[in-house]
């Protein structure tokens, strides 16, 4: 390991030696925080502050699958007002740089690229109004970060997000057996998979309800190292039992390539943990029983295993067919407007995909997480975005072993988390549901429990206490 006087490449380049002590008091940003610090002195309501934004934040992730997305919205503008609120009280002697990490600074470059790809795009009122649904998402990654520092609310969260997707799950799976018709055409009609039931449950749409379920299904696998006692064990077993079967119901194949990927990434971290990489049969052992356990869920459900293989029929499955002629469209755009795109969000999508796209292929995004970056932001937002995934994901991996090593069991979440991660970006190879506010919360909840574990050196930490004196 390299002297952090010395740092690596590519240590300066995942932001792990930047010494935030600096930035914090150079910013005019920075400075605001406890401008009514006089006035938290006197109040009630913020000496339980952080608990009360806690209480917000539960109650966005508890009411998401099941409400509208206007009033999902007014939940998210309550908690970062309450925030705002907070941090202009914040007491400047409790914490160093008020919950600052390198993955805070990608994520407001990220936001400044998203605001200058709004302020050139050829349809400015669509960008900004998408701009302004990313800036609420930036800024409740903001506030989830500062709350879930706290081990017990970090817990507590997570808890609520699993409790709400049980009867999310289990309405999904008693769809799938009663045989509910569709919403929609979700499936080729002329194909072997075309009478299959998708379940849907609350959300009512099958590769939505199946995004919203791949972080539960990771926390759910975390809990049962975390939970204790043989009563909540149990309880973790049958969530993660329900999450999986109804991801299964919903016939969602982006789905499937997610969780293939979640759980590839979960056995190599819990294997790190468990320091199973001493034992060279154990990973081997566990490989060939997920694929085991996917060769039976193929063998005895037929209309899965139908659903699965049109993945491999090219354009000989009219969704495979409709996505790659979306695709084709969308790089069009992209190679039209390829330094800042044509601006966030879905409604300067829609405003400018008819000019690019063929005829009968209507389209209301991209269908690829990574594709609706790129065309949005273009390849400077794009590469940003790979930036910001490099940084967290180091961060999770730096903070992973300092967790291992004290044995703190709250590993598990942040290993929770990046599996999440993981699975959310296999299925946004194909599809954008990733940009739904019940899923795009639970993302950025997946990135603000890496942050929440960020701590700085100590040196760092003893020189912003001297700026701040």
């Amino acid at each position: 390991m390299n002297h952090p006087s010395n740092p690596s490449l590519w240590e300066r380049f995942t932001l792990q030696s930047l010494p935030l002590y600096q930035w914090r008091s150079a910013s005019y940003v920075a400075r605001t925080v406890g401008v009514l610090q006089g006035w938290r002195s006197g109040s009630v309501l913020f000496a339980y502050g952080d608990a009360i934004a806690l209480g917000f934040l539960a109650v966005l992730f508890g009411m998401a699958p099941y409400v509208s997305t206007t009033l999902i919205s007014v939940l998210l503008v309550a908690c970062i007002g309450f925030w705002g609120l907070l941090t202009l009280a914040e007491d400047k002697g409790e914490t160093v740089g008020w919950g600052l990490t390198p993955i805070h600074l990608v994520v407001m470059l990220y936001w400044g690229i998203s605001t200058v790809a709004a302020g050139v795009s050829p349809v400015k009122t669509s960008a900004l109004i998408g701009l302004g649904k990313l800036t609420l998402y930036l800024l409740l990654f903001v506030v989830m970060a500062r709350v879930l520092r706290v081990e017990k609310w970090r817990s507590a969260l997570v808890s609520v997000c699993l409790l709400t997707a049980l009867p999310v799950s289990y309405y999904g799976i008693w769809q799938y057996y009663a045989g509910v018709p569709p919403l929609a055409t979700w499936s080729d009609p002329g194909s072997e998979a075309g009478n299959f039931t998708r379940a849907y449950s609350f959300l009512g749409n099958p590769n939505l309800l199946s995004s919203y379920l791949i972080p539960a299904v990771s926390y759910s696998l975390m809990a049962i190292f975390v939970w204790p006692g043989p009563i909540r064990k149990t309880l973790a077993v049958v969530m993660l039992g329900c999450n999986v079967a109804c991801i299964i119901f919903t016939g969602s194949r982006g789905a499937g390539i997610g969780l293939v990927l979640m759980f590839g990434t979960l056995v190599m971290m819990v294997g790190f943990w468990l320091d199973w990489y001493r034992r060279k049969w154990v990973l081997p052992a566990i490989a060939s029983g997920l694929i085991g356990l996917l060769v039976v869920s193929l063998v005895l459900v037929p209309s899965v295993r139908n659903r699965v293989l049109t993945m491999f029929v090219g354009r000989g499955d009219s969704s495979n067919n409709y996505r790659i002629n979306v695709w084709q469209s969308v790089i069009q755009m992209i190679k039209a407007r390829p330094v800042l795109g044509i601006g966030p969000g879905d409604d300067a999508f829609k405003k400018m995909y008819p000019t690019y796209s063929r005829i009968g292929f209507t389209a209301l995004s991209s269908y690829s997480v990574l594709l609706e970056i790129a065309v949005e932001t273009g390849l400077v937002g794009l590469s940003c975005f790979i930036w910001l995934l490099l940084v967290t994901f180091t961060q999770a991996g730096v903070q992973l072993r300092k967790l291992r090593d004290s044995g703190n069991v709250q590993g598990f979440w942040l290993m929770g988390a990046v599996g999440s991660m993981v699975g959310l970006l296999g299925q946004g190879i194909v599809d954008t549901v990733w940009y739904r506010p019940q899923v795009n919360t639970l993302w950025w909840l997946a990135v603000a429990i890496v942050a929440s574990f960020y701590s700085a050196l100590p040196t760092d930490v003893r020189k912003a206490e001297i700026l701040d004196e």
